[in-house]
């Protein structure tokens, strides 16, 4: 982490839970509040103003993470999300800090498997400064070779932090299964030899192909009018390069990734819990099947009974499972790409001699999906779901990364009004239609790690997902 608490980075996948902002769809139209004004070179902004803001958000959303990487160079956008940090040609890393400071504003940044954001929030009169800011961090920065060596360690030690964290292990292996081979599959951070190995050559070459005006969304929220920040970005962001073959936002060079039903165990007999990820292939931010996804995402819900009222969650999963003990939590989610997804669940057991009867009432619950969804499990979730997307839209920052991720996977913004009409929409049968073409005995994949010793093999759990069907 930088060594001032206003310079920040996390480390972000793609989203997982069903509360994380306003998605959009392929119908999708400008939201009234959003603006947005493409420049002569490409780069697009936008802006949802709200005149007596005293605060603002304002950050560059770019279509590029490690998914846009090889083999020879995964990593490198993460790398260069530290190394915008250590100063540039008119900056030095501690200038940089102490005008951020002194404005009392706060910069952030993170990479994921396809974007890198960089963002600031501060107050209204200090935007002209911070899109400066922004602008050199992103253009300018210096890569000075013993900068580059210190942040190794730093990464690495990043990573070991990563490791420890049993949730993010498992979604990693998840990823290199269902993609194996596939841009989708690597990691964010890279592998160690990457970290130890990319060169001021390989930073310095991703940020000429991949920061590029027509891959990048300059974003303002509250206190800033779109003319405002359209002037800043003429100003600060004009000599951008152009990519040789540009792509409209959300659309990804290359074939679409193919799905791989299989499996991965790492087993840890010392572990306590078994950890197990369950996925089948899921959809883009732009099908028309997203909402009903994320409602029947949403019926399934999340459950941990450490909570005082698991058993009263309305989940009938959740039901099953705290009434036979066959688990300590479990997580759904739909993790959502520009062409694909993965949409499934996170299990987390102690009761290491049923997790057979863990899966099978898990995958029986998916299968009643495509047969007999009750409208009160529907109309609760979509309730559940309106809120967690609409609610979340509370201050600058949240609006600013909402309206960022959508123009960059969508091209458009929908609004929170069409955000609900979405979801009201979404009924019984749309549910049925979506179980019946996502889940009705469809390939999984599967990642565990832990005490795997009471887990079936990979064939009897899929064969169990098929006979409920027959």
């Amino acid at each position: 982490m930088a060594s001032r608490a206003v310079l920040s980075r996390t480390l972000r996948g793609a989203a997982r839970n069903t509360h994380r902002g306003a998605r959009s769809f392929a119908t999708a139209v400008n939201s009234p509040g959003t603006q947005i004004t493409t420049l002569s070179n490409g780069l697009t902004v936008a802006t949802e103003s709200h005149p007596h803001a005293q605060t603002a958000t304002v950050g560059v959303w770019i279509d590029a993470g490690s998914r846009a990487e090889t083999d020879a160079n995964n990593g490198t956008a993460h790398f260069l999300e530290h190394m915008a940090f250590k100063g540039t040609s008119k900056r030095t890393q501690h200038s940089l800090e102490l005008e951020v400071e002194n404005i009392g504003a706060h910069l952030n940044a993170y990479t994921s498997r396809e974007q890198t954001v960089y963002y600031a929030k501060s107050f209204r009169k200090d935007v002209p400064a911070a899109v400066d800011i922004i602008s050199d961090i992103l253009q300018n920065s210096k890569l000075e070779s013993a900068a580059i060596e210190r942040e190794r360690d730093v990464i690495l030690r990043e990573q070991q932090e990563v490791d420890k964290q049993t949730e993010e292990v498992v979604f990693d292996h998840l990823h290199s299964v269902a993609f194996q081979g596939q841009p989708l599959g690597r990691t964010i951070l890279g592998p160690k030899k990457n970290i130890l190995s990319i060169k001021r050559e390989d930073l310095s070459s991703y940020i000429q192909n991949k920061y590029t005006a027509d891959r990048m969304v300059l974003v303002g929220a509250g206190g800033i009018e779109h003319e405002e920040l359209v002037r800043l970005a003429e100003k600060n962001f004009s000599s951008l390069p152009v990519s040789a073959s540009p792509l409209a936002f959300g659309r990804v060079a290359g074939p679409k990734p193919t799905f791989v039903g299989s499996e991965v165990r790492i087993d840890d007999d010392s572990s306590p819990t078994a950890n197990v990820a369950i996925a089948v292939e899921g959809v883009s931010w732009s099908s028309p099947d997203y909402f009903p996804m994320m409602v029947m995402q949403t019926i399934f819900g999340n459950w941990d009974r450490s909570l005082g009222s698991s058993p009263l969650l309305s989940s009938r999963l959740s039901h099953i499972v705290s009434s036979h003990g066959l688990a300590n939590s479990f997580m759904s989610f739909s993790t959502t790409y520009s062409d694909t997804g993965l949409w499934g669940i996170y299990l987390v057991s102690e009761n290491l001699t049923n997790l057979d009867d863990l899966f099978h009432f898990t995958l029986k619950e998916w299968t009643r999906m495509s047969i007999a969804p009750t409208e009160v499990e529907v109309e609760r979730a979509k309730s559940q779901l309106k809120a967690g997307l609409l609610l979340t839209l509370d201050g600058t920052t949240a609006i600013a990364e909402d309206i960022g991720r959508q123009i960059v996977t969508t091209g458009s913004r929908l609004t929170p009004l069409q955000v609900e009409f979405a979801v009201n929409a979404v009924t019984v049968e749309d549910i049925k239609r979506v179980a019946q073409k996502y889940l009705w005995d469809k390939d999984i994949a599967i990642a565990a790690t832990g005490a795997l010793g009471g887990m079936l093999d990979y064939n009897r759990i899929r064969n169990d997902m098929s006979s409920m069907i027959h």
